[in-house]
């Protein structure tokens, strides 16, 4: 009943929010669902940490390490987005750039019960469904604002990441096939695990790349990106934080899981695989960067980076890599959504989203400055951000197991992604002031005083961020062992 309650939650919460009485209190309805969601996402990591797993809806729905440590990080960046938006949206519509909601909070609702869906779903053959459904609901908000690069980047996203699951989708069936071959009836993870001694490797390394691009391609590995930074940066800012946050997760999730069953099929071995495409990803993310001239579209390489970090760091192999592949999970989850929640303060107070027209922004905007120039910080690793503990651990686990070369290019990966971000943050920050009358674009609407649910939602969101790269608390530790063993029992 606890997991049936976490997808019905926000998903019934969709359509009380179209009743038509109750629009005008869509925003903090949806607020309270997604409070709940969380609340219930809580009590499923504590029965997980009791029990390893837990099961519910007849055996349908299962939530083990790995997936108890997805959904409370959905749970978690959807709750802080819902609170955003109660502010973001109201100063965005004052200046007719976006409607008052009545279809964003539908939307996002049943955005978020997808998601959430995807680590829950205990047969492969639904979590495709219900990755492809993330999909589906999100390009809409995507293209919510309806601008011209909104609408173009909303059906690039769609196009993409769909082909992509189609692609993944033939891997799926090879995977059913082999488990058929082996003599098992369920097509589950735990199924897949039990069968892969006995399936062909024939089968199993076709089915393998064919995920590995296919899901690729909605993680936003390289060279399956080019949809990524375009759908990142059109969206509201609050829907970026989801994307960006968690979104592109759920993806890796299934990419994840394969490598548990790839290694016990005999011969094979996946790691080579995520190291190359791991390296390739934040090699090129890290020189993008460099060139970017959209602060939000330089969060979204930076999503890139990270997602190929962590296909790296489980690459490595060993129980202290993959422990700090989760602990780089949840960093960039609560790092990615403080960068975009800072990015959208600047987006209501200048209207702008070009590098070079937000010059002087600690002047022009001091409230939407601090935290932007702090979440390009974070982001980039610096302590006490729990991105450097989670990046400092991978880097640590690759030389205790002698990925010298890997570690060394990793390092300086990170450096020059670090020295990119924090050029642009500091040229945005303290960089003379660009003459506005002059601009063609993005006249300013007001620098006044940010909204309080959008700070709120900085808060609740840094406090986490900045705990985790201080201490390690006992419970999430516990989790994030148990995710690593779900990626390479």
């Amino acid at each position: 009943m606890l997991l049936a309650a976490i997808l019905l939650v926000p998903v019934c919460m969709s359509l009380v929010v179209l009743v038509s009485p109750l629009r005008r209190w869509a925003g903090w309805l949806t607020v309270l669902a997604m409070a709940a969601t969380l609340a219930l996402a809580a009590a499923a990591v504590q029965a997980t940490l009791g029990s390893g797993a837990v099961s519910g809806a007849a055996g349908w729905l299962v939530c083990d390490g790995l997936g108890a440590l997805i959904v409370v990080l959905v749970a978690f960046v959807a709750f802080t987005a819902a609170v955003y938006s109660n502010g973001y949206l109201r100063r965005r519509a004052s200046h007719a750039l976006s409607d008052d909601g009545g279809s964003y909070y539908p939307l996002f609702n049943i955005f978020v019960a997808s998601m959430l869906a995807v680590p829950l779903m205990a047969n492969v053959a639904l979590l495709w469904v219900a990755l492809e459904l993330t999909t589906l609901l999100s390009a809409f908000l995507v293209g919510f604002e309806s601008t011209p690069e909104a609408l173009e980047a909303a059906w690039k996203y769609a196009i993409l990441t769909t082909l992509g699951a189609i692609i993944a989708l033939l891997g799926v069936l090879i995977l059913y096939w082999g488990t058929r071959i082996a003599g098992e009836q369920a097509f589950t993870w735990n199924e897949l695990i039990a069968a892969a001694p006995a399936m062909p490797p024939s089968l199993v390394w076709p089915a393998f790349l064919l995920i590995l691009i296919g899901f690729g391609t909605k993680v936003g590995l390289v060279p399956m990106h080019t949809w990524l930074p375009d759908a990142h940066s059109q969206a509201p800012s609050p829907i970026c934080a989801l994307l960006s946050g968690v979104e592109v997760a759920t993806a890796l999730y299934v990419i994840l899981r394969l490598f548990a069953v790839l290694n016990r099929v005999p011969g094979s071995e996946a790691g080579p695989w995520f190291i190359v495409f791991g390296v390739l990803s934040v090699g090129v993310a890290t020189i993008l960067m460099v060139q970017v001239r959209d602060y939000k579209r330089m969060f979204a390489f930076s999503t890139v980076e990270h997602m190929g970090i962590i296909l790296l760091a489980v690459g490595i192999g060993s129980v202290d890599a993959r422990f700090a592949a989760a602990y780089q999970i949840t960093a960039h989850a609560l790092a990615k959504s403080f960068c975009f929640f800072a990015a959208g303060l600047i987006v209501l107070a200048l209207g702008e989203q070009r590098i070079a027209a937000v010059k002087g922004l600690g002047r022009r905007a001091p409230v939407a400055a601090v935290p932007f120039l702090a979440g390009a910080l974070a982001i980039t690793g610096m302590p006490p951000s729990a991105v450097f503990a989670s990046e400092l651990l991978i880097l640590k686990a690759g030389l205790a197991r002698g990925q010298y070369l890997v570690v060394g290019f990793l390092a300086l990966f990170i450096v020059i992604g670090f020295a990119a971000i924090m050029r642009h943050a500091t040229r945005m920050t303290f960089g003379k002031e660009v003459d506005m009358a002059e601009a063609p674009v993005g006249r300013p609407w007001s620098a006044g005083a940010a909204p309080a649910a959008c700070l709120t939602a900085l808060v609740i969101t840094a406090i986490p961020l900045v705990a985790l790269g201080l201490c390690m608390p006992a419970g999430l530790a516990g989790l994030l062992n148990l995710a690593g063993t779900a990626m390479g029992r």
